[in-house]
């Protein structure tokens, strides 16, 4: 569990709280929602008193909900624009979705992108994408959260170390994070 925590949480705690400023109160539309990085955007931003709207396929749609998502769009049928405008979009998709996406953050609001740079920006609001960085406070502080309960990590497979190259070359796309054991 401790291995799926650090790139996932980081990433989803500095591109809340560092890159968009996420406040209580406000809306954040979170694509990917019952991945790795997304399931943690979720439940931080839910816990962070955000109103939080989840994307994904239609199989991801529970999960989404039961990591906080108050809301869920299917991204293969739902229509993403009738979502109306929020103050963050934390996108992990990039491509279309990001570019549809842009349109809906108000005034004000940040477009975070995990997708690499940004190919759309919101007309009057900020786009950011970002590396993310080690933090020994931040880290210690969602290990924090996974020992009392309030942040669950989000293992798809764990696999051994000669299996390594088929666990990171699947072919079906993952839900979660792939954790390589290095000991038998």
């Amino acid at each position: 569990m401790g291995a799926s925590l650090p790139i996932s949480g980081l990433t989803a705690w500095q591109g809340l709280f560092v890159h968009a400023r996420l406040e209580v109160g406000q809306s954040a539309l979170v694509h990917g929602a019952a991945g790795g990085v997304g399931s943690m955007v979720v439940q931080l931003a839910r816990e962070a008193g955000a109103y939080v709207i989840g994307t994904g396929r239609t199989a991801d749609r529970q999960a989404a909900l039961d990591l906080g998502a108050q809301e869920f769009v299917d991204l293969d049928g739902g229509a993403l624009e009738d979502v109306g405008s929020v103050d963050l979009v934390f996108d992990m998709i990039g491509g279309d979705i990001q570019r549809r996406s842009a349109a809906l953050v108000r005034a004000g609001g940040t477009l975070v992108s995990i997708a690499g740079p940004p190919e759309a920006r919101p007309a009057d609001g900020l786009a950011v994408d970002f590396v993310v960085e080690a933090d020994r406070a931040q880290l210690s502080e969602l290990a924090q959260r996974v020992r009392d309960g309030r942040l669950q990590t989000n293992i798809a497979r764990v696999a051994g170390l000669d299996e390594a190259v088929a666990a990171f070359n699947p072919t079906e796309r993952a839900k979660g994070k792939t954790i390589i054991r290095v000991r038998p």
